[in-house]
Order: C-alpha cells, then sequence, then structure tokens
C-alpha cells in the first residue's frame, strides 16, 4: 500500500478531495490465473476483498447529466493486480484474464462507465506523462526489456 500511497501524492494535487486509503483496494491476488504454470490453491485468497471493490467502485453513474453538465470522475491509485481484475471485470471478460495484462508502475489506465451501462477502455498502463529513464515494471527499468 506503501507505494499506492507515495503515488497518489505524486499525481493528485491538494485541490481535488480525497478519500482515506481504502483496505478493499490493498495489494493481493485476486484470481486464479488460467493457464496456470502450476495450482496453487491460494490462487485467488483475495477475491472476496477485491470483488467488493469492484462492487463499491463500479457503477453506471446517473442517468441524469450532472447541474453543471460537467461528468463523475473516481480517481483509484492501487496495485496494478487489483487495476487488471477490475479492468476485467468491467470490460465483463473472465476474471482468469486478469495476468494475461500488465501495467507497468505509476501508469494510468482509463476507464469510461456510460448511464447506459457500456464500458470502454480508453488507457490501461498507459504511461506517456513519464520520461523513458522512469519507467518501471517489477524489477525491470524503461521500456526496452
Amino acid at each position: 500500500m506503501l507505494r499506492s500511497l507515495v503515488g497518489s501524492e505524486m499525481c493528485i494535487r491538494d485541490s481535488v478531495p480525497r478519500s482515506p486509503p481504502d483496505p478493499l483496494l490493498d495489494e493481493g491476488r485476486p484470481y486464479h490465473n488460467i493457464p496456470a504454470r502450476k495450482y496453487r490453491p491460494d490462487g485467488a485468497r483475495d477475491f472476496e476483498r477485491v470483488e467488493a471493490a469492484f462492487q463499491k467502485y463500479f457503477h453506471r453513474s446517473g442517468t441524469a447529466p450532472s447541474p453543471d453538465g460537467g461528468h463523475e470522475f473516481e480517481i483509484i491509485v492501487c496495485h496494478a493486480n487489483v487495476i487488471r481484475y477490475l479492468v476485467c471485470r468491467a470490460l465483463q471478460l473472465p476474471p482468469e484474464a486478469w495476468l494475461r495484462m500488465s501495467t507497468f508502475n505509476c501508469s494510468l489506465t482509463y476507464l469510461v462507465i456510460r448511464p447506459s451501462g457500456n464500458v470502454s477502455l480508453r488507457a490501461l498502463g498507459d504511461v506517456g506523462h513519464l520520461d523513458p529513464e522512469l519507467v518501471s515494471f517489477s524489477k525491470h527499468h524503461g521500456i526496452a526489456w
């Protein structure tokens, strides 16, 4: 959770209202992955918690536009495992596919949920805001590994 807190401090300015850290969004293993290299009995040990985060944060917006004509935005800062699971669920893809995607540290993922319930993934793991030498994934640095 510490990396997520540091990341949120870097990307969210003081003018944006913040909520306290939500334990539902803690790092974890949200689901089994298929195909698996080997069977892991604890492969979905964090499923209930991460699924509860999905139910809490992912829903249709109101059908009427806001009074100021704007849109509703939620900024969620969390670990890539959780992000990938949430993306699978939002797109109604099999949750087992979460490990088939890869995102860099400090990357941006952008989902749009329309009042109709249609969901679009505008970006997954985007790092265009970072200098190439700041891009990392696991123990790898840069984008050419």
